[in-house]
């Protein structure tokens, strides 16, 4: 399945047909279906009586495999945490040795690169192509990397790799170039609420909005679970000067850094919006506190409020304590505005 404002990049597909890439990277915003996408390529190329759109037909035995996780000519490269929860039904591969570690890794490990090397050592089971899916392509560490840049410096023969990214500036230079680049459109604006609204979604507008205008990210924002916390912590941004950092650190303790760093970042940048164009670009519905609180910014403490920002985001995933995490950030947000 691919999602309605996805038909354009499917048909531009088609100049790629004749001569097909040995790899392909797709790569565009987190959010937009990129996943979903490449999975319904993958499908496609394995598929044995394609539409004339090329759209897998959903009925050949080769697509019946795909869609219960078990045709011989696929595999998934991907982390151990996302295994279960995003590509259920795909056949993933396995460290080298068929073993998996008793915490799921975030990373794609050298092992699991190697691990397809059997999968490359024999034939196609229907004669046709071997699709290998990479996702997140920027997941893959430094020595995996390694290792599949030498596969993709010489391609085992029938063997097509498609690498998903939201973050290709985290890829070595050398993979990059090792593939096709291919970017992924972000919807228009109208076609993607009414898709949300056809979800369900509530306030699909400002929920697009806030997630820099991809679908599937407004959509799992109307459902988050956080969605009271969020509210708190972007009320307490809204109070500029007035912000309660260790209210902020007692209360958004037990969220993951980087979700919070997300909504900094995004309330950060609206507040510089405001502040030099008048336009918010996340929180539309918040333009009168931002401009309130744009109004009151210091300019200097504020740019090296980003940077550290930014420095935090470097290590957002280490096991660090967050509520000290928090009342940094809150008390230096806080400190970005002039109290006279």
């Amino acid at each position: 399945m691919i999602y309605p404002w996805q038909t354009d990049d499917w048909s531009r597909l088609e100049q790629l047909r004749a001569s097909w890439p040995h790899a392909l990277l797709l790569h565009g915003r987190a959010g937009i279906g990129k996943l979903q996408f490449a999975q319904h390529l993958a499908q496609s190329l394995l598929c044995e009586s394609p539409t004339e759109t090329r759209e897998p037909c959903g009925h050949c035995v080769a697509c019946l495999w795909f869609s219960q996780g078990n045709h011989p000519d696929y595999r998934a490269l991907l982390p151990e945490a996302l295994a279960g929860e995003l590509i259920s039904d795909d056949k993933v591969a396995d460290t080298e040795d068929g073993k998996k570690s008793k915490v799921p890794s975030k990373e794609i490990k050298i092992d699991q690169v190697l691990g397809l090397m059997n999968f490359f050592s024999i034939g196609s089971h229907r004669g046709g192509l071997r699709v290998v899916l990479v996702y997140p392509a920027e997941s893959i560490n430094v020595f995996a990397a390694n290792a599949l840049l030498k596969t993709l410096e010489e391609p085992p023969a029938g063997v097509v790799f498609i690498l998903v990214t939201a973050r290709i500036d985290r890829l070595l230079p050398t993979i990059i170039s090792r593939c096709r680049q291919w970017p992924m459109s972000l919807p228009a604006t109208e076609p993607a609420i009414a898709w949300l609204a056809q979800q369900g979604v509530e306030r699909p507008a400002a929920l697009l909005a806030e997630a820099g205008g991809a679908p599937l990210t407004a959509l799992a924002l109307a459902t988050d679970e956080n969605r009271a916390l969020r509210d708190f912590a972007l009320a307490q941004l809204a109070a500029g000067p007035a912000c309660d950092a260790f209210a902020c650190g007692e209360n958004l303790q037990k969220l993951a850094v980087p979700m919070v760093l997300g909504w900094l970042q995004r309330w950060l940048y609206d507040l510089l919006a405001q502040k030099t164009a008048g336009r918010p670009r996340y929180f539309p519905a918040a333009s009168k506190a931002l401009e309130r609180c744009a109004a009151q910014i210091d300019t200097e403490r504020f740019a090296r409020f980003q940077k550290m920002v930014t420095r935090q985001r470097a290590v957002e995933n280490h096991p660090l304590n967050a509520r000290l995490v928090f009342e940094e950030l809150f008390l230096g947000y806080r400190d970005v505005f002039n109290t006279a």
